[in-house]
């Protein structure tokens, strides 16, 4: 197959690149600069320069492929809402090239957009059209998309995705705040979950549903952890930083965590269960404590 992958040079999207490459299918990536263009070319795939604020810019690609990996989003979150509403101009632009056609259009979501609720979380779980997480606007597109009779499949990727070269992820992100402050900190008892998976057992689920057949509408979860306490998470990074950990009330949290706070917050442990059977897939790599405890977030061991 050839497929057209957005995010090509980022953390999932270069992953997801390689494992496709690996596997025999052709890649085209989309790059919005020559830094990006030069990492794509140097992963084996061939470059389309485009921007996903341009929706028109993608619209060559998605017309000469046999299927679409939409992994792209700009994670510059101080203007959360504004790159949303980005997502989904971008998802109904290229689901437009794809009507009338049974090409696999495989989008990104994440696991944050369904409430909270006290039982694991699963693909049969649908995000409120009303939720206060402007990111539920690319489920909703998809769910336009499926209306129209476009082959759509979403991915709900976890709070944590890690692995080698996560520089701006949550945990990244959480490293940064400690060194700032002087310690680690959690929202009151820190029994909020996060779900995590590997970024390679990412790339792998990504590759095994653009090659399956599956019904337009399908919802994947990216997940191999159901749910580490935000607590452990955060002790963990303390003691690799030689911080100590506090607990932080509601209204004290945002002090210490600033735009960080809805998401130090999140309670959204997940199952994976149905996406293991349907597509035959299984976590092969290591656990986000094992990433924690080695060299991957820290230069050395403590």
């Amino acid at each position: 197959m050839r497929v057209f992958v957005t995010g090509a040079s980022g953390f999932v999207g270069s992953a997801v690149v390689k494992e496709l490459i690996n596997a025999g299918h052709h890649v085209l990536g989309l790059a919005r600069s020559e830094a990006a263009a030069k990492k794509i070319t140097a992963l084996g795939a061939d470059v389309h320069l485009g921007d996903l604020a341009d929706p028109e810019s993608l619209l060559t690609a998605v017309a000469n492929v046999d299927g679409v990996i939409h992994t792209g989003f700009n994670h510059d979150f101080s203007k959360f809402a504004e790159n949303c509403e980005l997502d989904r101009k971008a998802i109904e632009a290229m689901g437009g090239v794809l009507a009338g056609t049974r090409k696999p259009f495989i989008i990104t979501s994440a696991i944050g957009v369904l409430t909270s609720v006290d039982r694991l979380l699963t693909e049969d779980d649908k995000p409120s059209p009303a939720s206060h997480n402007p990111r539920v606007a690319s489920e909703l597109a998809a769910g336009e998309l499926v209306a129209k009779g476009i082959k759509v499949a979403v991915v709900r990727l976890p709070t944590t995705v890690h692995g080698e070269g996560d520089r701006s992820g949550l945990v990244p992100i959480m490293m940064r705040l400690a060194t700032e402050k002087g310690y680690t900190a959690y929202k009151d008892d820190g029994l909020n979950r996060w779900p995590a998976v590997h970024v390679l057992d990412t790339a792998r689920l990504y590759r095994l549903i653009v090659e399956k057949e599956y019904p337009a509408g399908t919802v994947v979860h990216a997940i191999t952890e159901e749910g580490l306490y935000f607590k452990d998470i955060a002790t963990a990074i303390g003691k690799r930083l030689n911080l100590p950990t506090e607990s932080k009330s509601r209204e004290a949290a945002p002090d210490y965590f600033g735009w960080f706070s809805h998401f130090a917050g999140l309670n959204c442990a997940a199952s994976s269960q149905q996406t293991q059977a349907f597509f035959g897939w299984h976590p092969q790599h290591a656990t986000l404590m094992e990433d924690l405890q080695g060299t991957v977030y820290f230069s050395e061991k403590k």
